[in-house]
C-alpha cells in the first residue's frame, strides 16, 4: 500500500507532535486582516493554533498600516474620540474577535487554551494601581471568558497580578526574563488564587501563563561573548537563553509540587503554565525552531510569530522532551558566562527595562499614527 503525503498532512507532522508532547501553540500575532480574511480561523484548523497572544508592537504593526481599519477609523473620526479611546476600540474590537474565532478551543479544553491576551497601556508597567484598573477595564471592555490581561512583570506588576487574578481574571504575566522574577510571579499568582479563594470564587475558572522571554536573552548575552572575543566566551554562543527557560522550568516544577500549591489543587486551581516567549530566533546562525525544538516540555506554551511557525511545520524536529534533562547543563553554563565577567543579574536587568521602553515606544508611535489618521479622515467628514 502506498502512502500518499500531502502538504496538509506533511504541514501536520512537526506541530502535531509538538502539540502531543504537551505544548501548547499560540500564535505571536494578530491583525484585523488576520482576521476577517479567514487565517486565523485556518491556522487554527490545520496548524494546530489554540491561542494567540499580542502586545503593543503587534498592534502597532497591524493598525498602523490602516489596513483593515479605515471604516472604523472613519467612524471614529466622526465621533470625536480621543486617541487613547480610539486605540483601545480598535484592540479590543480585534481581540473579541479572535476570542470568538477561539471559543471552540476554549471550550473543548476548559478553558485551558482558546485564549487571546490583550496587554494594559505598557505606560502604566510602573504603577500598581492603574494597572489593576486597566486589567478590570480591557477584561469589561472585551467580554470574553477566554481573554487573557498581560501585565509586565516590573515591580509594580506584581501586586497587580494578585489583585487581578483574586478578582477572578485571568491573566498571562509578561516581559519575565529573571529567575528570581519568575519566583516572584509564581508567588502573585499563588497569592491572588489564595485570595480568590477566600472570596469563594471558582478557582477552576481562573487561568494563567508566565511568559519567560527568550531569544532576547541570547542577543544580549551573545553580543557580550563576541566582544571577549576569545574561543572559551565564543563557545558559550546560542545556550544562555535555553539555559534560563530550562531553569524557569525547573522552578516551575518546584512550585507546583509544594504544599502550598497541593492545597489550591485540592480547591481546583490551575497551575500558571510557563510560556515560551520571543520565540523568533534574531541571529540567522542559528536553527530558526532552536526555541521550538530545544524547549518541548509539558504543560508549556510555545507563542510563535508566523515564520516560526511555518518553520516549526516546515523542518522542525520535535523529539520529545527536551528540557529536564537539562537542568545541571543549564547551571553549568550560565555560570560559564558569569565567570567571563557576564552579569546575569545586569543582563536580565537591562532586559527587563529595555522590554518596556520598546512597548512604550511601540505604543506611542501607534497613537501617533490613529492620531493622524483620525484627524484626516475628520476633515474628509468635514
Amino acid at each position: 500500500m502506498i502512502t500518499v503525503t500531502t502538504e496538509a498532512t506533511a504541514t501536520a507532522g512537526s506541530l502535531k507532535r509538538l502539540s502531543d508532547e504537551g505544548v501548547s501553540i499560540w500564535l505571536d500575532d494578530l491583525s484585523r486582516k488576520r482576521i476577517e480574511s479567514g487565517n486565523l480561523a485556518e491556522l487554527v484548523e490545520n496548524k494546530n493554533v489554540v491561542g494567540v497572544t499580542t502586545n503593543p508592537s503587534i498592534f502597532q504593526a497591524a493598525i498602523g498600516s490602516g489596513e483593515g481599519y479605515e471604516e472604523q477609523l472613519a467612524d471614529l473620526a466622526v465621533r470625536g474620540v480621543t486617541v487613547d479611546e480610539a486605540v483601545r476600540m480598535m484592540t479590543t474590537a480585534d481581540v473579541r474577535a479572535a476570542a470568538d474565532i477561539l471559543r471552540p478551543v476554549y471550550d473543548a479544553t476548559d478553558g485551558r487554551d482558546g485564549r487571546v491576551s490583550i496587554e494594559v497601556d505598557p505606560r502604566l508597567a510602573h504603577h500598581t494601581a492603574a494597572t489593576i484598573a486597566e486589567a478590570k477595564q480591557l477584561a469589561w471592555l472585551v467580554d470574553r471568558p477566554n481573554v487573557m490581561i498581560k501585565i509586565p512583570a516590573t515591580k509594580a506588576g506584581l501586586p497587580a497580578i494578585t489583585e487581578v487574578i483574586a478578582q477572578g481574571i485571568s491573566v498571562n504575566v509578561t516581559l519575565i526574563f529573571s529567575l528570581e522574577r519568575y519566583r516572584e510571579v509564581m508567588d502573585a499568582y499563588l497569592a491572588g488564587l489564595e485570595r480568590a479563594a477566600a472570596k469563594g470564587l471558582d478557582l477552576s475558572a481562573v487561568h494563567s501563563v508566565a511568559s519567560f522571554f527568550v531569544s532576547r536573552v541570547d542577543t544580549e548575552i551573545d553580543k557580550r561573548l563576541t566582544a571577549l572575543g576569545t574561543d572559551e566566551a565564543l563557545a558559550l554562543k546560542g545556550r544562555a537563553a535555553l539555559a534560563n527557560a530550562r531553569l524557569a522550568y525547573e522552578a516551575y516544577e518546584e512550585v507546583f509540587a509544594g504544599d502550598r500549591w497541593t492545597a489550591l489543587a485540592g480547591a481546583k486551581a490551575n497551575k500558571q503554565r510557563p510560556l515560551w516567549a520571543s520565540t523568533g530566533v534574531k541571529d540567522p546562525a542559528y536553527k530558526d525552531t532552536l526555541y521550538v525544538d530545544e524547549l518541548v516540555a509539558p504543560g508549556t506554551v510555545n507563542t510563535m510569530p508566523e515564520a516560526t511557525l511555518d518553520a516549526t511545520a516546515d523542518h522542525g524536529e520535535i523529539t520529545g522532551d527536551t528540557v529536564t534533562g537539562g537542568y545541571a547543563q543549564s547551571r553549568a553554563d550560565l555560570a560559564a558566562v558569569e565567570a567571563l565577567g557576564i552579569s546575569y543579574d545586569e543582563v536580565v536587568t537591562r532586559l527587563e527595562d529595555e522590554g518596556v521602553a520598546k512597548f512604550e515606544v511601540a505604543w506611542q508611535d501607534l497613537l501617533n499614527a490613529v492620531k493622524k489618521s483620525l484627524s484626516s479622515k475628520g476633515a474628509d467628514a468635514a
